[in-house]
C-alpha cells in the first residue's frame, strides 16, 4: 500500500537556535565548497584530452557520485536547521533514501572498479590498454550504475508497500532503516533484502579492494625502489579516498544503529559524516596527490582564467609562456 499523501516530521532538529543558524552557516560553506571542488575536477579532466583514460574517467564519475550524496541531503537539512516546519512528504523521503543509497552503494562500486584498474596498471602492466580498454570501462560503470538502480529501485518499492504507524523520523534525514521502522510489522523478506543488498554493495566492494592492494604489495615487494614509489603514487589517492569512503561508512552504521543514544552534537556530526567529507575530501585529495590533474588544472588555470603571455629571456632565446 503506497502512501503518497502522507507528511513525516523529523524530529531530531529542534526550534531555530543559535547553534542551528551557525550549523547551518558551516554546512553553507562546506556545500559549496564541495560542489565548486568538484565541478572544477570534472571540468579539469573533461578539457583536457590527455586524462580521458580509465583512472580518470573513474575519478569523474565519483566526483558526480558526490554531488548526488551531498545535493540529496544537505540543501534539506540546511533549509530545517532554519525553519519552524520540519516536514516532508512520504514521496520526498522515499526519493531521499534512494539517492543516499545510490550515494553509497555506486561510491563502492566505483572504487571497486578504480582498484581493479590500478591492478591490472601495476601487476599487468604490458596487457592494460588490451584489458582497459573503452568499452571495458563503459562496461563497468554500466554494471555499476544498473545494478544499483534496479537493486534500490526494488528496495524502495517494497519499503514504500509497507503499512505506517509511525510518522516521526527521528534523524536529520531520510534513510531506509528510518523508514522501515515506522512499518506496522515486521517483514522478514524486506530484511532479508535488504541484508543482501549490504553484502553485495558494503561488505563484498571493501574485500575486492583489499584483496586488490594484497596482490599489488606482493608484486611490489618483488619490484625495484623505483617501482615500489611509483607504485605508492599512483596507488596513493585511491587508497586515502578508500579508506575515508570506509571511515565515513563505519560512521553511518553507529548513526543508523545508536542515533536515539548518542547526544544531540555527536549525532549531528556522525550523521553528515557519510555525507559531507568524501564528497569535500576526494576532489581535494586527487586534485592535490594526483600530479597529472594538478598540472592540468594549472595549465587550465593559466589558458582559461588568466590568458596572458609575457617574454621570458633565456641564455639562447626570448620566449613566449602563458601565466
Amino acid at each position: 500500500m503506497a502512501h503518497f499523501n502522507v507528511t513525516l516530521i523529523f524530529t531530531a532538529f529542534g526550534p531555530p537556535s543559535p547553534l542551528n543558524y551557525g550549523v547551518f552557516f558551516l554546512t553553507l560553506v562546506t556545500y559549496l565548497t564541495t560542489v565548486f571542488a568538484n565541478f572544477i575536477l570534472m571540468l579539469v579532466i573533461y578539457c583536457d584530452t590527455s586524462l580521458h583514460k580509465p583512472m580518470y574517467i573513474f575519478v569523474f564519475n565519483l566526483a558526480i557520485n558526490g554531488l548526488t550524496g551531498c545535493s540529496a541531503v544537505l540543501p534539506v537539512i540546511m533549509n530545517y536547521l532554519v525553519d519552524n516546519v520540519k516536514n516532508i512528504s512520504y514521496t520526498g523521503c522515499l526519493l531521499q533514501v534512494f539517492f543516499v543509497n545510490f550515494y553509497g552503494s555506486s561510491g563502492y562500486g566505483l572504487l571497486t572498479v578504480m582498484a581493479y584498474d590500478r591492478y591490472v596498471a601495476i601487476c599487468k602492466p604490458l596487457q592494460y590498454h588490451t584489458v582497459m580498454t573503452p568499452v571495458k570501462v563503459k562496461l563497468l560503470l554500466a554494471v555499476v550504475y544498473t545494478s544499483t538502480i534496479c537493486f534500490l529501485g526494488v528496495q524502495v518499492y517494497f519499503t514504500s508497500n509497507l503499512p505506517l504507524c509511525g510518522y516521526t523520523v527521528n534523524k536529520l534525514f531520510c534513510d531506509n532503516l528510518a523508514v522501515v521502522s515506522l512499518s506496522c510489522v515486521k517483514s522478514a523478506f524486506v530484511d532479508i533484502y535488504g541484508l543482501f543488498g549490504v553484502v553485495i554493495f558494503v561488505v563484498l566492494p571493501p574485500v575486492f579492494v583489499i584483496m586488490s592492494y594484497i596482490r599489488i604489495l606482493l608484486i611490489c615487494l618483488r619490484a625495484s625502489a623505483n617501482a615500489k614509489q611509483k607504485a605508492l603514487k599512483t596507488c596513493a589517492p585511491h587508497l586515502i579516498t578508500f579508506m575515508n569512503f570506509l571511515s565515513a561508512s563505519l560512521f553511518s552504521v553507529i548513526y543508523n544503529r545508536y542515533n536515539n543514544f548518542l547526544p544531540k552534537e555527536v549525532n549531528v556530526f556522525i550523521s553528515v559524516h557519510f555525507i559531507m567529507l568524501p564528497p569535500l575530501l576526494n576532489p581535494l585529495i586527487y586534485g592535490i596527490r594526483t600530479e597529472q590533474i594538478n598540472k592540468s588544472f594549472r595549465k587550465l588555470l593559466q589558458k582559461r582564467v588568466f590568458g596572458l603571455e609575457f617574454p621570458v629571456k633565456t641564455d639562447d632565446h626570448v620566449k613566449k609562456i602563458s601565466i
